[in-house]
């Protein structure tokens, strides 16, 4: 196990998950965030995800509707 594993057992226990957290999928969409729009907005992007797959949202369709946002809203303009 990596550290990234060992820590996200250790959180998924501490809060009582018992679900895939899909680290992959959180880790990739945050790094289109990352390098797309702003460093700091991976994190808060990360957690409204969390909210949105908490409501109700597949994790891939949503992780999937961020990055098309990011390569919309900041892709290079056309000259």
């Amino acid at each position: 196990m990596s550290a990234m594993d060992d820590w996200t057992a250790a959180v998924r226990d501490a809060l009582g998950l018992d679900d895939d957290p899909q680290v992959r999928l959180v880790l990739e969409m945050a790094k289109d965030v990352a390098h797309g729009v702003l460093r700091p907005a991976a994190p808060v992007t990360a957690y409204l995800l969390g909210i949105a797959v908490g409501r109700g949202f597949d994790p891939a369709e949503a992780a999937a509707r961020i990055t098309r946002l990011v390569q919309e809203e900041h892709a290079p303009a056309a000259d």
